[in-house]
């Protein structure tokens, strides 16, 4: 049954929309049945369960003498009663054990913990995992030209949905151990969200460490429906002491207090609650479950339960008491059916604090109300006229926000005129105006599957702002003098004004580009101005071409390192919306030669708003990555036969694109090991130049340049709104900024948030998308390479559709499967039950880089689904591949 139209209050107060927010907590310490307390509790005063907060005097005080530790809080996805924040030396990060040391903060929250005494803190047994890794999926249209996310773990992640979490284990007791994938550092929401079976590999772990020299272990297969706890042989655990803490303050509320779930009865029949309250279960079990009162319920709902139990609501936490399990909060809205993808894309937005309502008339008003509008001609004297050269935009097919043009001029000495034209959003959004306000708060552009979410009024982001073709347009520009191998000459900012002769795709580019001297057929391209002819811009768009290839190569020459993992796109049903199929996006030149010039200005403009304004430069560095987790992940490789140098961004981009061949199972190889050395990389961020001291730390790790910002994608991203007026203001047309860096410093950390969330948000979209894709088209075949085995079970990459999986033993057609270690490789080797009584079971043995045949099927539960091996063919029953590959060519 169905209510997609039943609606109710949709805020709690003091909870607007755009609020910060990277990801969720749920599953609290106590079941609905612990009816005593709570019938008491309603009745009268009972012994608290939580800790009252520290006062702020307190708090800051203990910040000061080092007697406190602050820090965003991590929750495990799937072990919900573990938390973490990251420690102010760097080392291994501060545990929070259990929900009351956690003390009603949610994931992403910035909070302040007081260390535990030392005979409190827990063993760690850190356990190397190189399966359970994330995957990048972005939808190719998001239009991120600097592809920065192929250079930091900006994303990354198993296309599945967010409502694929298995149920968490009931109750919370503490652990003796505690149990740290390093590769997953339970940190899957902060930098890669949710594995579906993969991180829950680390909740099967055994907590006792496996008798000395016991390297095999075997089993006949139980058709159970629990997979049995397995420990991870692959790395020796290390084990150390873990510091744990307990929260003692939230500075600031970060996580939306928004969930999507579902609506119950409570347990107890005989309760008193139960004539006053539902339970709400939220789909993300970090959140606590929450109790909403009966009268915002549907009003059949105590009669009719069953009707409502795959409808979604979206649910508020409006308060949570120190003597209460539960939260108490508020049901917001009736989403509609679960598995549904508008009612699931509704929930993601929410959740993630991702603020998609109409714009207010207030921030309308900011636009130019007579239109069609014109550039003034007074505005017009203040640029440099660009009108007349051969300008062009590249884009996806799709793209209606049209960030930068480029353009190329042959000079008479053999050298080139290269501009980068930016969207001039600047000027349409004066500091301080409504509109800026809004723009600041919503930061980003947010990118689903079927739409996208603007940070602008669609008057600015699709007509007055978009650089579309044959109207003038307002732009901010980088002009270059380059030789034909990519040497800077002259360099020249200012803003100008522009006429884009054609809007070509990346198609368009590429066609260019494959046929150098062939004239493309005028009906194969987009509408070209008539001042300009095809052969001209086919020719710009090769001289480009040449100038990127010196460009690029020169970038991984000076160290530069490039993690390009695979990208899933869909092709939608123009009608219904609905998948019809995907695939994985590939990275041409067209695509290679935008993203040159687009780092080349973002550098350019670094440079020069550092240098003018040192201590209030919005920047953005990338920190190296974890070391701990790195070293750990090039042991993995000593032990697999691949040696790999990580001694720097160049060292570790040269081992992995030079170690492989390029036939079918040395590039399923290289993905594989791609996929891992992008789990140790840390997020890029945006930062004010004044608030760090060491300029070494301003460096970008992945980049390997000094200095970096983003100034070319004004219409989608915030911070490159203020990296204009800065260099506005370093070119003499604006007064100097009046802000203090702190204050910039904390834009800079909003923009990171809201970043963070919008990187997010795709990801469970795509992977809502590909959910439904399996369930409405599926089962779906593929080939898939083993990335890591466990004793009852091993992790695939698979290969088709970039996504990840776990396969468990005792879901396969098994007579019996045998685990040990070769040398130090982990094999599994399986016992086919043959399919005639009269044959012999196949053999099949499993160990990393082995490639098999998978099959993806929908299961019941909404938006879930399985990864089954497909019975090996002759080729495939002993494992063999092609041996001759497996070594590092000359």
């Amino acid at each position: 049954m169905n209510h997609p139209d039943y609606k109710l209050n949709l805020r709690s107060p003091g909870t607007p929309r755009g609020v910060s927010s990277v990801g969720g907590p749920h599953g609290v310490g106590a079941s609905p049945g612990d009816k005593k307390s709570k019938n008491k509790s309603m009745r009268g005063k009972k012994k608290s369960i939580f800790e009252t907060y520290m006062s702020k005097e307190d708090v800051s005080e203990g910040l000061k003498r080092g007697t406190l530790i602050q820090g965003v809080l991590r929750i495990n996805p799937k072990k919900f009663h573990e938390a973490f924040i990251p420690s102010p030396d760097g080392d291994r990060d501060i545990f929070i054990d259990g929900v009351v040391a956690r003390n009603r903060a949610l994931n992403g929250d910035l909070v302040v913990v007081k260390l535990l005494p030392e005979d409190q803190w827990k063993p760690r047994i850190t356990l190397s995992l190189p399966g359970v890794l994330g995957l990048q999926a972005i939808k190719p249209e998001s239009n991120d030209k600097e592809t920065e996310a192929t250079y930091e773990a900006d994303i990354s992640e198993e296309c599945c949905g967010h409502h694929l979490l298995q149920q968490s284990p009931k109750g919370c007791n503490s652990p003796d151990v505690i149990i740290e994938a390093q590769f997953d550092d339970s940190d899957s929401e902060d930098r890669h969200g949710n594995t579906d079976m993969l991180v829950d590999g680390v909740k099967k772990l055994s907590l006792h460490t496996p008798d000395k020299g016991k390297e095999e272990s075997s089993a006949p297969v139980t058709k159970d429906e629990n997979t049995p706890t397995s420990q991870d042989t692959r790395v020796l655990p290390e084990k150390s002491l873990q510091k744990s803490a307990k929260v003692v303050y939230i500075l600031e509320k970060k996580h939306s207090r928004a969930a999507t779930g579902i609506l119950k009865l409570l347990a107890d029949k005989n309760s008193d609650l139960i004539k006053k309250y539902a339970l709400f279960s939220p789909s993300d079990h970090r959140v606590p479950r929450i109790y909403v009162p009966l009268k915002d319920c549907p009003q059949d709902f105590m009669t009719r339960p069953k009707d409502y139990t795959n409808t979604l609501f979206i649910c508020r936490i409006i308060d949570w008491k120190e003597d209460c399990n539960f939260a108490l909060g508020q049901l917001a809205k009736s989403l509609g059916q679960a598995g549904e993808i508008e009612p699931e894309t509704e929930g993601i937005l929410t959740e993630y604090g991702v603020d998609f309502s109409d714009f207010s008339s207030e921030v309308l008003e900011c636009l130019p109300q007579s239109l069609p509008w014109t550039i003034p001609p007074d505005e017009l004297g203040k640029r440099r006229d660009l009108r007349k050269d051969c300008i062009f935009t590249i884009d996806p097919s799709t793209a209606r926000d049209l960030d930068d043009a480029l353009s190329c001029r042959p000079l008479t000495d053999g050298t080139f005129e290269v501009g980068v034209h930016i969207a001039d959003v600047s000027y349409f959004v004066p500091e301080g105006s409504s509109l800026d306000v809004v723009a600041a708060e919503r930061a980003t552009s947010v990118y689903l599957v079927q739409k996208v979410v603007p940070m602008l009024p669609r008057l600015l982001c699709e007509e007055l702002c978009s650089l579309n073709p044959m109207t003038d347009k307002l732009t901010f520009s980088v002009i270059w003098k380059l030789t034909p191998e990519g040497k800077i000459l002259e360099e020249w900012f200012g803003r100008t004004v522009i006429r884009s002769c054609t809007k070509l795709s990346y198609d368009h580019a590429q066609s260019m580009i494959e046929n150098p001297t062939e004239k493309i057929p005028k009906e194969e391209l987009p509408p070209i101005s008539p001042e300009h002819s095809s052969e001209e811009v086919h020719q710009a768009v090769l001289n480009l071409h040449s100038i990127a290839k010196q460009l690029r190569q020169q970038r991984f020459v000076d160290g530069a390192l490039r993690l390009d993992q695979l990208k899933l796109a869909f092709t939608l049903d123009h009608e219904t919306g609905m998948p019809q199929g995907c695939h994985i996006y590939e990275y041409r030149d067209s695509n290679k030669l935008v993203e040159e010039f687009m780092l080349l200005a973002n550098m350019a403009v670094a440079h020069k708003i550092f240098r003018t304004f040192p201590e209030q430069a919005l920047l953005r560095r990338h920190p190296p990555p974890q070391t701990k987790m790195l070293s750990d992940l090039v042991e993995f490789c000593d032990q697999m036969g691949l040696p790999m140098d990580v001694s720097s961004a160049g060292a570790l981009n040269k081992s992995l694109t030079k170690t492989f061949g390029d036939d079918k199972y040395s590039l399923a190889r290289k993905e594989v090991l791609t996929n891992m050395y992008s789990r140790p990389m840390q997020m890029a961020l945006y930062f004010c130049s004044g608030m760090l001291q060491d300029q070494a730390q301003f460096r970008h790790y992945a980049l390997n340049v000094p200095l970096y910002t983003h100034f070319t994608s004004p219409i989608r991203r915030f911070a490159d709104v203020i990296v204009h007026r800065l260099l506005a203001a370093a070119l003499g047309y604006s007064e100097r900024p009046d802000v203090e860096p702190d204050t910039l410093q904390k834009q800079a950390d909003h923009c990171n948030d809201r970043r963070m969330a919008s990187k997010r948000v795709q990801e469970l979209s795509i992977g809502l998308f590909f959910a439904v894709l399996v369930r409405e088209s599926g089962p779906l075949e593929s080939e898939a390479m083993v990335m890591g085995v466990l004793n009852q079970a091993f992790d695939v990459l698979v290969l088709r559709f970039g996504v990840q999986k776990r396969i468990y033993c005792n879901a396969l057609a098994l007579r019996s499967y045998h685990f040990q270690k070769v040398g130090k490789k982990p094999e599994l080797t399986l016992l086919w039950e043959p399919d005639d009584l009269e044959e012999e079971p196949t053999q099949q043995v499993i160990t990393i880089f082995s490639l098999v045949d998978v099959v993806l099927q929908a299961e019941a539960t909404a938006l879930k689904y399985s990864a089954v091996l497909k019975r090996p063919g002759p080729e495939r029953s002993l494992g063999l591949e092609k041996e001759s590959d497996e070594e590092p060519e000359d």
